[in-house]
This record gives structure tokens, C-alpha cells and sequence, in this order.
């Protein structure tokens, strides 16, 4: 058995807490590979929730790790990093894997075949992204969402819910006297996740990290970690990367483990959740709409009246 590891970088004492009390950071700096079979929460099966934001094997210019691997010697890679976060799951526990077009298949089958169920397949659209001539623009990424038991599971609907088209949009008063539990007026956001905020973070945004091209909007993981966590939970980010799993999760009063493979990035990542986010819950009742607000038909009282 291997033996346990201390982290690199720490904060607060309580990783998890049935009650609802969780201050803990725990970075540890390596190849999660290596890491992960040595931390004591992910040996005892004790994480809530993951979010994997792995490599895309782009040839990006990563501080240290070589993005650029044999595609059988990746899939191997990714392969071994998923097994080992699903073993690191409770019972209850869930995956996120945010992936582009050439990589996203296999995962799905490995989960499935691994006995997990999926709950969603969405996507992150973005604009901006990188010009070609050759074929479409890529302008999504994949965000698989995977759970051990879907009847069981964390799932808090209500924490991220948007304003409904039909009422922003097209002032149907039927959705103002829903039956579905649902608030009037308002509803889940659906599968294709886009708006203010959601872009990449490129160019002067008031998020962007040093060092990082490829960095997750707060938006993004604010989402993910208010639907499908509990305040006290313990959430898991193999790739650490920019820290916005950290910074997001510790702020909304998570206990949190990241690994990271460059020690230059997993410090500016502890710096960066220690500093707290940018833009937590300004997407608060969001309006998705991509269509302006229809004028509101008058009634035939209305018309009476103006008579």
C-alpha cells in the first residue's frame, strides 16, 4: 500500500464535515497519478464530488507537463486518472469531466463501462475560438457529468436556477403558475451553457491568471459545485491548473484537494484561493434569452379600457 503524502500547500483543518463545516485546502504537487493513491480522503473513498479539467493533449505550453503524448500513451493516461478518481467517490459521489470533441467518446464509455451513469452531457459554448479555414471553428467544450447512483446522489436545483424564457421573453403567464416545484418563473438551465461571463478567459478579463490560456470561467464551476455538492462536501480536482476549482469550492464552504504537476502553478493556485473569486453569484437569476423581449399583447379588457 502506498504510503501517505503530506501536501504542499494547506489551509484550515476540516476536509469534511457532516455538519456542514469545511475550511480545509489541501494542494499536493505531482503527477495525480502518483498523488492520488496517497492522499488519505481519496484512499478511504472519502470525495464528494469531482471536476476534471485534464489536459487536452494540444501541444499547449504547459509550465512543465508535455501536452503532446502518443494518442494510445494519452488514452492509457486518461484512463488510469478516471479509475482512480472513481474509486476515490462515496457512494453518492459524481464526476465532471470537461473535454473537446476528440476525446470526449472515449471518456463516456470508459465511465459506462466503469458502472457509472450519466446524468448529463452538456456543453460550454464560447465565442472567440481559435480561427481556421480547413473545417468549422471549434466553439464548445464537453462537460460530462457522471454519478455512482443517480437516484442517490447531491442534487440542489434550486441553487441554480435561471429566469425563465417564457418569462422574460415571452410574458406567458402560464409559467408564472407552475406545478413543477419550480419558483414561478423560473427553471433549470439547460444543457448548452453559454452567456455574460462564460467565455474563455482571454485578453484583459478581470479573471485571468498568469501563465494560464486555457483557464474556466468562475461561472462555470460556481454552477457545477452549487448543483451538485453540499456546503461541507469534498471536491476533488486532479488538475489543478489556474486553481478555479479551488478558489470556487473553498469559497462556497467546500473542504478541497487539488493535485498539480508544476509546483510554480499549484503555488499561484493556493495564492489565487486564498485571495477568493472575482465574480461568485453574479449569475444570480441570469437571463439566457437569445432572442429580445416580445411586446406584451394587450387583453380585450385592456383595449375595452382604452376605449
Amino acid at each position: 500500500m502506498a504510503e501517505a503524502i503530506k501536501p504542499d500547500f494547506q489551509r484550515g483543518r476540516r476536509l469534511r464535515s457532516e455538519a456542514g463545516k469545511s475550511d480545509a485546502v489541501r494542494v499536493y504537487v505531482g503527477d495525480c497519478r502518483e498523488t492520488l493513491p496517497r492522499i488519505p480522503q481519496v484512499k478511504r473513498s472519502e470525495v464528494d464530488l469531482v471536476f476534471a479539467d485534464p489536459p487536452f493533449n494540444w501541444s499547449r505550453d504547459y509550465d512543465e507537463w508535455h501536452d503532446k503524448m502518443p494518442r494510445n500513451e494519452y488514452l492509457d493516461f486518461t484512463y488510469e486518472w478516471l479509475d482512480l478518481c472513481i474509486g476515490a467517490l462515496r457512494d453518492h459521489g459524481s464526476i465532471w469531466v470537461n473535454i473537446p470533441d476528440d476525446t470526449a467518446a472515449e471518456i463516456v464509455m470508459h465511465l459506462k463501462q466503469r458502472g457509472l451513469h450519466m446524468i448529463n452531457w452538456c456543453v460550454w459554448h464560447y465565442r472567440f475560438g481559435q480561427n481556421t479555414t480547413s473545417r468549422f471553428i471549434n466553439s464548445k467544450v464537453h462537460a460530462l457529468y457522471f454519478a455512482k447512483d443517480p437516484k442517490h446522489r447531491r442534487w440542489n436545483a434550486e441553487a441554480v436556477l435561471e429566469v425563465s424564457d417564457r418569462a422574460s421573453t415571452y410574458f406567458d403567464p402560464r409559467t408564472m403558475d407552475k406545478r413543477d416545484g419550480m419558483p414561478a418563473g423560473k427553471r433549470l438551465p439547460m444543457d448548452v451553457w453559454y452567456g455574460p461571463y462564460w467565455g474563455r478567459i482571454q485578453g484583459n478579463n478581470k479573471e485571468r491568471r498568469h501563465g494560464h490560456d486555457n483557464q474556466l470561467p468562475e461561472v462555470y464551476l460556481e454552477r457545477v459545485l452549487r448543483a451538485t455538492s453540499n456546503e461541507g462536501d469534498l471536491v476533488l480536482d486532479p488538475f489543478l491548473g489556474s486553481g478555479t476549482t479551488g478558489v470556487v469550492a473553498h469559497a462556497l464552504g467546500r473542504g478541497f484537494i487539488g493535485t498539480e504537476f508544476s509546483e510554480a502553478n499549484a503555488r499561484r493556485s493556493f495564492e489565487r484561493i486564498e485571495d477568493g473569486p472575482i465574480r461568485l453569484g453574479v449569475n444570480s437569476d441570469a437571463v439566457t434569452a437569445i432572442h429580445p423581449p416580445r411586446r406584451r399583447r394587450s387583453s380585450v379588457k385592456d383595449e375595452q379600457a382604452a376605449d
